[in-house]
């Protein structure tokens, strides 16, 4: 199962000169990394007495790994994921290497400092990947493989990369690790390693040590090359005396509690507990050691292979020689490694005294005053410093790569906008339509967690293949036997397992593909709307890494009636409004649905600037022809203006209803497929001598930015002109009460009223839907055409109008 540290004939081992330069620089690490956090939790002024934390044991349990990847291993152009508690370690060596200035190292944790965790979009230095939130920044640089060997496949010019995660035992409890452990599309991935720090803690507890066993297992099961680094050299070599396969016995059965313990205990006494916990074989064990010196025992006990350079390093050239296949390296070591607090089961957010930093630093021997200085640049461990810079970060002329700009995505498609058509079908057509356009097509990648047919995304998928590249035949679970898709390395779609985690890692690493390997890709995914809370983890980490990409939640809410509650999805359009670097629609014709399209193709090929698109979309038929009266009013190049900015009125009273008197009017406020309800009911109430408007909020999200962005920094007047609200709400008609009606949560649209003070009556979906026809479930919670109408009156007669 697990191929054990390689012996010397397959990989050479480093000269004592380079493994004596690596441990000077491991000790610069270790100490560096540990007084930043000294630094800012006991010097730093502390203005608010707020904790400010950081983990001095958790970086100390992967300095010697750190030291072996950046200093000896990786090569220009590797992606890396740091594991978050280990950021530190991460900022020293950037230091080292000469990419962080050194004020930074006194700012960790404050405004505009180092941030608490490796961050890609916050930290001064260049972070790969984001990590923070545990499992993510494991599952990320997989897909970021995933998107590489898609490249190579699909472009001429793919820079060589490989993508490294570093990341905790306890990281393995999160289930989205699993998933995508368990999606066969990973095994496509090439050049991909991770590296666990079997450290054995986690925040509060000691791991079981049969954990170990049953993770390497796992991983080989899942196809994963499996390798592992458990002992020293100082270890390996007492295993090979006599009685030394007893001593390997006895640590190797001895539970994480015991060995942690025994780790810690004086030269004496923990003779005395190695002979205890070896039981029967107690007189082979201890002669074993018998020649050890008491004062060189402890040290030779804790002699894991994570921390010993030699084993190391070899280790690392043996997973290097072969990254065909998905590998994992397992890592022993000790949490708190080289620190006073080592092996401590509670040593997690332990924080070394003034007086402890004072020894350690003595210990390290690092001079008084030279608390931040890097090593000598003559010294071994200077110049192979140096040597790693200049491999790591060299000057050369970055790889040409095509990339699409704004102007490249055509003004419009050309699909059909006539008839009964629902926004999913429109997405359908919409890919069909780009998948004309070569130059764009090329760069189009859809994914979609095994529910491609029933989100429209079958005409793209049998024109232009899925990629695989084993050539198996691909079905989905959820549909018939899709035979027609032609599975090979040049296809263009993506097909997960059950798996929204996955869904939304892989379109932010792909959407991800123009910063980590040159070529520039556009994601687009799909995903049954109410399954995005399930996904939301990824995608708020997607969107926190700055990744452009575009999805469609479909179908959505109650509009999906036979369905049930269970795929009726309510509060996703708040979803839309709240999540940073995500623009949010909610089309309900094809026209709109196309101009969003192409604005969302052009967000995602402005790389400074862009921002993911998030599609609502529905399988509810609407006739089209409901648009042609605002269409006619407003202009076609005005009217797109309007649908981009968040909505605009697709009945005005003033042309509908222009005889009816002003002080009767009330405010019809829909969003998607609740839209066309919305008309049917000003038609209702207009025939009843009600004036009444219709907004169409095409956008929530990107309404709700413009009033907030103009009440943070504008005139005060400027609503007044150049704003969507001048258009939606003029002066003249803020004094009629406000009606929202969405196929969702009520409460995203209450705030409208909020705008100008106008009184506002949200209706929407606040309960857990059922099954049924769509008028039962519409009137059930109110917000059918007629309850729309009944609501307008009654608000109409609270203000004092007699009807």
């Amino acid at each position: 199962m697990a191929e054990f540290a390689p012996p010397q004939e397959n990989t050479q081992p480093l000269s004592t000169e380079e493994i004596q330069a690596l441990e000077s620089l491991q000790q610069c690490v270790l100490w560096l990394s540990t007084q930043i956090i000294h630094h800012a939790n006991n010097v730093r002024p502390n203005r608010e007495k707020s904790k400010i934390g950081g983990h001095q044991a958790s970086s100390a349990s992967v300095v010697s790994i750190m030291t072996a990847l950046y200093f000896h291993f990786l090569k220009a152009g590797d992606r890396v994921a740091v594991k978050p508690h280990a950021s530190p370690v991460f900022h020293a060596i950037q230091y080292l290497l000469g990419q962080l200035p050194q004020e930074y190292l006194t700012q960790l944790r404050s405004y505009g400092g180092l941030q608490a965790y490796p961050s890609r979009t916050k930290d001064p230095d260049q972070v790969d990947f984001s990590t923070g939130s545990v499992g993510l920044g494991a599952v990320a640089p997989a897909f970021a493989a995933l998107a590489h060997t898609y490249a190579t496949h699909h472009f001429a010019a793919v820079a060589p990369r490989r993508f490294v995660a570093l990341l905790g035992d306890a990281e393995l409890d999160e289930g989205n690790v699993w998933e995508a452990i368990l999606d066969p599309n990973l095994a496509s991935a090439r050049n991909l390693l991770w590296i666990v720090d079997l450290n054995r803690q986690s925040l509060d507890r000691v791991v079981p040590g049969i954990r170990a066993a049953q993770l390497k297992r796992l991983f080989a099961e899942c196809g994963w090359r499996v390798v592992e680094v458990k002992y020293g050299h100082l270890l390996q070599h007492l295993f090979k005396q006599p009685g030394g396969t007893d001593l390997r016995r006895c640590i190797d059965e001895m539970n994480n509690e015991d060995y942690q313990a025994l780790i810690t205990l004086p030269g004496a006494e923990g003779r005395q507990r190695l002979g205890e916990l070896a039981e029967a074989n107690r007189t082979g064990v201890l002669s074993v050691v018998a020649a050890v010196p008491d004062a060189e025992l402890p040290s030779i006990l804790s002699n894991l292979g994570g921390h010993d350079l030699q084993a190391l390093t070899q280790a690392l050239d043996f997973v290097g020689q072969d990254l065909t296949r998905p590998t994992i390296l397992f890592a022993y070591t000790i949490k708190g490694w080289g620190l006073p607090i080592a092996g401590d089961p509670l040593n997690h957010s332990k924080l070394l005294s003034s007086e402890q930093m004072a020894a350690l630093q003595l210990a390290l021997d690092v001079p008084p005053g030279q608390e931040w200085s890097p090593l000598s640049p003559i010294s071994p461990g200077g110049a192979l410093c140096q040597a790693a810079q200049q491999r790591l970060f060299p000057v050369e002329h970055p790889i040409a790569t095509a990339a699409l700009e704004r102007y490249d995505i055509p003004d419009e498609f050309g699909i059909r906008s006539q008839g009964l058509i629902s926004t999913q079908q429109a997405l359908g057509q919409l890919l069909m339509a780009i998948s004309r356009v070569p130059e764009l097509s090329h760069r189009v990648v859809t994914i979609s967690p095994d529910v491609s047919t029933s989100t429209n995304l079958s005409g793209w998928i049998i024109k232009n293949g899925v990629f695989k590249l084993d050539g198996r035949v691909q079905t989905e679970t959820d549909e018939q036997p899709l035979t027609s898709w032609k599975e090979r390395p040049t296809g263009q779609h993506i097909e997960l397992g059950i798996s929204e985690m996955n869904l939304f890692m892989a379109l932010g690493m792909f959407g991800l593909a123009h910063e980590h390997c040159d070529q520039q890709m556009i994601p687009i995914g799909t995903v049954y709307d109410p399954f995005i809370c399930r996904g939301l983890d990824s995608l708020i980490y997607a969107l926190y890494s700055g990744a452009k990409f575009i999805f469609a939640g479909t179908p959505s809410g109650i509009s999906l009636a036979p369905e049930g509650g269970a795929h009726q999805s309510t509060v996703t359009p708040s979803l839309g409004i709240e999540l940073p670097n995500l623009n949010a629609y909610e089309p309900c014709f094809v026209k709109e649905m196309e101009w969003m399209m192409i604005e969302a193709l052009r967000q995602c090929c402005d790389r400074d600037h862009g921002r993911a698109t998030y599609f609502r979309l529905t399988t509810k038929q609407v006739d089209q022809s409901r648009m042609e009266e605002a269409v006619a009013r407003i202009g076609e190049a005005n009217l797109r203006k309007q649908v981009l900015a968040g909505g605009y009125r697709i009945v005005d009273w003033r042309t509908a209803a222009p005889s009816l008197p002003r002080s009767h009017l009330v405010h019809l406020v829909a969003a998607g497929a609740m839209v066309p309800d919305a008309m049917d009911a000003a038609a209702h109430l207009h025939q009843q001598g009600i004036p009444a408007n219709v907004l169409n909020l095409t956008s929530a999200q990107r309404l709700y930015e413009a009033w907030r962005d103009e009440e943070r920094h504008g005139d005060g007047d400027s609503r007044q002109h150049d704003s969507p609200f001048a258009w939606l709400l003029p002066p003249s008609e803020r004094h009629a009460p406000i009606i929202t009606v969405l196929d969702g949560a009520s409460h995203a649209l209450a705030w409208l009223g909020s705008v100008y003070g106008m009184r506002t009556y949200p209706l929407g979906v606040d309960g857990f839907g059922q099954s049924g026809e769509r008028a039962d479930l519409y009137r059930h919670f109110d917000i059918h055409a007629e309850s729309i109408v009944n609501t307008a009156r009654r608000v109409l007669v609270r203000s004092g109008i007699a009807l």
